[in-house]
């Protein structure tokens, strides 16, 4: 094997290791209040419903890829406790609109702190790269999201 593929190889190691710990995030709680936390899971959904100002279940389960019926638990879990509420659409009364309650947005803007941390560390060490290191990043992450969507329509086809 040639010192490219070993090169490869060895990247797509370091973003294996790097996708592992982001699901082991993914499952960390986040404070809200003294009282209160949300596992960043559910802080993504509080963040999508706040970023929106007419949004269902059926987008919500588009904009994460997951089924209507996922989504739908993962709404009911979240009103239960205290985070949203469900209100009839106003074109149809089977579908409901999600608004955030006055603890959706406290941990709404906990998750924003949290990500304003992360983004002025993260804009620190990028700023070092050049842009054509940048431009490069991108493809690459590009390329490793189009095998990930390819590897989810298959698992949802079979």
């Amino acid at each position: 094997m040639d010192d490219k593929t070993e090169i490869i190889k060895d990247l797509i190691g370091k973003f294996q290791a790097t996708a592992r710990k982001y699901c082991q995030i993914e499952a960390l709680p986040i404070r809200v209040n003294e009282d209160v936390t949300a596992s960043t899971r559910e802080v993504h959904i509080i963040q999508a419903i706040g970023n929106s100002k007419n949004i269902g279940v059926t987008e919500l389960a588009q904009v994460f890829g997951t089924s209507k019926s996922a989504a739908s638990q993962l709404v009911s879990r979240l009103s239960k406790k205290g985070f949203l509420k469900k209100r009839p659409a106003r074109a149809n009364n089977k579908e409901v609109r999600l608004v955030l309650t006055e603890l959706g947005w406290e941990a709404y803007k906990a998750h924003a702190r949290v990500h304003r941390d992360d983004m002025a560390y993260l804009m620190g060490r990028l700023q070092t790269f050049s842009l054509s290191q940048i431009a490069v990043t991108a493809v690459m992450f590009e390329a490793l999201d189009e095998i990930m969507a390819q590897r989810l329509t298959k698992q949802i086809r079979e």
